[in-house]
């Protein structure tokens, strides 16, 4: 059993051990309060970095000489430590669940993470919800690790241009600087896995990181036993092109599940971030067969059981795919190794059976889970779409894609005034237990109270933003006199727009300036003036998002809007707390339905802001007039310019007409109160639900216990029930297409419509299928179908396995809506992940 040591290059006085622990900790680091020590240790370092364990291996020892005899300082560290011990000897919402005891671990994997700018391996969404993820499972006590790589440069950090233009830079990220220890063996050793490539194998060294209760494992190819190009493979975060791409993936997915096997613990559920590492489920099916002796086949069908497929993608574009000749290169090897040839692999990702057909990640990842769900109830809705076409002749309301909607870690994006002010109506541990009972507590705070709340959480921000641009003019090399400018920039007074997210096309950077005209005479509206934050990223290789950056500045530059508008450079995790917890409006408008779910609008949410936003992704859920405001008409319009420049106008209208009087209108206090009554309303109602509180419970509650028990099942008595369930999927497979119907026959009376159909199948057990009518949803596509079982009553006589089924529904629809069919089917079987057949009566 490997053991993880904790340790710096340097040794620490014995009186400040404990900065180790502390600095260690990226759940800790999102507590309020907890930067105090860093802070008091050397406030400069601190400003700059935001990165404890730097600060610990940077420090003079002078300094640590006189923080060891400093009375204050080891005051509050012995306070945090305290803190921190009783966080983790807590009872959890997990221990607390009887339904739950005996859950196995978690497995979650994800090509980034995003926890902390101390550990720069994110480059965005994805990333930040994999971080808030572990945070939650660590304060619910949910036992789950997290799987991903370190790479050696992450993400680009991104300088503004004096002409407006975006210029990235990949600084290099030293381990030894960073928040993580290897992991080392029994004997002392450090952790290293292989995978096998084209004439050797790829090294990959285990990291780990603390998150909380949450162990974090990280994969990293930079080891000198490996060639100088397979270093690199971990060298970039979404750098490089197919084949690097390829490359990262095997090592995240299969290196992953090799280091959790190395590690000894039982993982019983395999929850997959998105289908980067769709390979982790070939991997734990070869490990599988060769614990047990069970070939290929039967042990995917045991491990997929315990498989969780959490797909983030709204368009099909966004699925990772590869050409099959660069799979037949670099995965025959592995392969080999499962005692299966490529092609194989290559069957499993496509969905066709052409030669060329490439290998697709999200399709790889649906044919080795038991389950798989969007991140949003639209998104659930658009997924089962995308995946139609691997259950043909199956209606789309009945593709087997759920959705949990996502979340975020309250803890992490409330700010320390937001902590405070939750704290004194609804207590201390609020995100640790369930927080359906948090609305009406909340609700007991007086307009006054929320508003002046409110105005502090506005200034915050907005020195920070002047902190900012004076930082950017200095790095411009700009005069005082522009200098002077950046000290007084916005009004504290003054309703503040926030815009911040990824630039990419489908997220219509550009449209809140569609009317450049239009948006500056809102801005400047002497009775209701308004004031515009905005900071992104755009990929290095799009263009379009970096002309978007470029057209921004350009509008910030012009001299009619000094004091108005602002970008700021190099958005990360840090500065995103500054903004959602300071801005008034955060606005988010993308093309319906490519918003997946969109989190950072929920991050407002617990610090008093509002959001207006296009109905999609979370905002279709979360949407009524009493919580903000809506953009988009709820439907679908594609790249269509018409619809564009449409819902600018309506975007720029609500500004002026909604917005501005809910924020400008006062009472005879100064208050703003309809402004406040939609706070209210909006935090009341949505913190609690749109937290990952509520999202890790979901996914325990509805996925990762279920889950854990079918795989248990399956993987009994070295993969018994699989072999089973295998042996039956062959003969349905063999059989299937020789099911046939006799003359269906339907009785309609007041009391319902009655169906009997004879059904020959052939040398299928009937206790393989189920024979049921069929009807659409009577109200729309929201509405879930109707299907009715129909019982077999008897057997015909004069032939072989054939049976007479009949069922009986309420004459409330036509029997014409209603079709028979015959489907595979057993308690044990997943359909129709497993077995897609299906015939229907014609």
């Amino acid at each position: 059993m490997p053991c993880i040591h904790h340790y710096l290059a340097r040794e620490l006085p014995s009186e400040l051990a404990g900065l180790e622990e502390l600095a260690a900790d990226l759940l800790w680091l999102s507590q309020t309060g907890s930067h105090k020590i860093w802070q008091m240790m050397d406030a400069k370092l601190w400003e700059e970095t935001t990165n404890p364990w730097f600060l610990l291996e940077s420090v003079s020892e002078s300094r640590l000489e006189q923080l060891r005899g400093s009375p204050v300082f080891l005051e509050e560290l012995q306070s945090q430590l305290a803190k921190r011990k009783a966080y983790l000897e807590h009872p959890t919402w997990f221990e607390t669940t009887e339904s739950l005891h005996g859950l196995g671990r978690i497995a979650y994997f994800s090509m980034e993470f995003g926890l902390s700018e101390a550990l720069p391996i994110y480059s965005g969404g994805l990333g930040i919800l994999a971080g808030d993820c572990l945070k939650a499972a660590s304060d619910l006590g949910v036992p789950m690790v997290g799987v991903g790589l370190l790479y050696q440069q992450g993400y680009f950090r991104q300088v503004i241009a004096e002409d407006g233009r975006q210029v990235e830079y990949f600084p290099y990220n030293d381990p030894t600087l960073l928040p993580v220890i290897p992991v080392r063996t029994a004997s002392g050793e450090w952790l290293r896995v292989k995978v096998a490539l084209p004439g050797r194998d790829l090294i990959l060294r285990v990291w780990e990181a603390t998150v909380g209760r949450v162990p974090l494992y990280l994969l990293d190819s930079n080891d000198p036993v490996n060639s100088a190009p397979d270093r690199t493979i971990t060298g970039a975060l979404y750098g490089g092109g197919t084949e690097l791409r390829l490359l990262q993936e095997m090592a995240l997915g299969i290196g992953g599940w090799r280091a959790l096997q190395e590690l000894g613990d039982r993982y019983t559920v395999c929850h997959l971030n998105e289908g980067h590492a769709a390979f982790a489920v070939l991997e734990r099916a070869r490990a599988f067969g060769e614990q047990t002796g069970q070939p290929f086949a039967v042990s995917l069908r045991a491990t997929r059981a315990g498989n969780l497929f959490t797909t983030h993608t709204p368009v099909p574009a966004g699925f990772d795919s590869f050409p099959a000749g660069l799979v037949r290169h670099y995965l025959s090897g592995f392969a080999a190794e499962c005692g299966i040839p490529v092609e194989e692999i290559l069957r499993l990702g496509r969905l066709g059976d052409g030669a060329d057909e490439p290998l697709n990640m999200a399709y790889l990842a649906i044919r080795g889970s038991a389950a798989v769900n969007g991140v949003s109830r639209l998104h659930g809705a658009v997924s089962r779409k995308l995946f139609q076409p691997l259950f043909p002749r199956w209606p789309q309301n009945e593709v087997p894609v759920g959705h949990v909607t996502n979340g975020i870690h309250v803890p992490t994006w409330h700010s320390p005034e937001s902590d405070e002010f939750w704290t004194r109506f609804c207590g201390p541990n609020r995100w640790r237990q369930p927080t359906e009972v948090l609305e009406e507590r909340y609700r007991q705070a007086s307009e006054r109270e929320l508003w002046e709340f409110r105005m502090r959480s506005r200034m915050k921000l907005i020195l920070a933003i002047r902190r900012r641009r004076r930082c950017h003019c200095t790095f411009l090399g700009k005069e005082d006199r522009q200098m002077e400018s950046c000290a007084c920039i916005f009004d504290p007074n003054t309703l503040t727009l926030g815009f911040a997210r990824r630039f990419a096309t489908y997220k219509r950077p550009d449209l809140l300036l569609h009317d450049p005209g239009r948006l500056l005479r809102i801005l400047t509206n002497p009775s209701a003036p308004m004031q515009l934050v905005i900071a992104g990223k755009a990929h290095p290789a799009d263009q379009f998002g970096k002309e978007m950056i470029r057209r921004w500045n350009t509008f910030a530059g012009r001299p009619e809007t000094q004091g108005r508008i602002v970008f700021l450079e190099d958005y990360d995790m840090r500065m995103a707390k500054e903004l959602v917890s300071g801005v008034d409006l955060w606005i988010n408008n993308p093309r319906r339905p490519w918003e997946a779910s969109g989190t950072s609008g929920m991050k407002l949410l617990a610090n008093g802001g509002l959001n207006l936003s296009e109905l999609d992704g979370w905002w279709v859920e979360a949407y009524r007039p009493e919580v903000g405001w809506a953009l988009g008409d709820g439907r679908e319009h594609g790249e269509d310019p018409a619809w564009d420049a449409a819902e600018a106008d309506q975007l720029y209208r609500i500004l002026e007409q909604e917005v501005a009087p809910a924020f400008y209108e006062r009472d005879p206090h100064g208050v703003p109160t309809r402004w406040i009554a939609k706070i209210r309303e909006s935090t009341a109602l949505l913190t609690g639900y749109f937290s990952t509180n509520r999202m890790v419970r979901q996914y325990t509650i509805d996925y990762y216990r279920p889950l854990d028990a079918a795989y248990l099942k399956r993987s009994a008595k070295n993969g018994a029930r699989a072999l089973e369930i295998e042996e039956r999927l062959h003969e349905l497979a063999l059989h299937w297409k020789k099911i046939r119907f006799g003359p269906l026959s339907v009785t309609t009376d007041e009391s319902g419509h009655r169906f009997s159909l004879p059904v020959y199948l052939d040398e299928i057990s009937p206790e393989w299928v189920r024979v049921e009518v069929y009807a659409d949803p009577p109200d729309g596509e929201d509405q879930k179908p109707v299907v009715v079982p129909m019982e077999r009553v008897e057997s015909l006589a004069g032939a072989i396995n054939a049976f007479l089924f009949q069922a009986a529904v309420p004459a409330d629809r036509p029997a014409q809506h209603y079709t028979p069919r015959v489907r595979p089917f057993h308690p044990d079987l997943l359909t129709p992940l497993e077995a897609n057949q299906i015939l229907w009566y014609a």
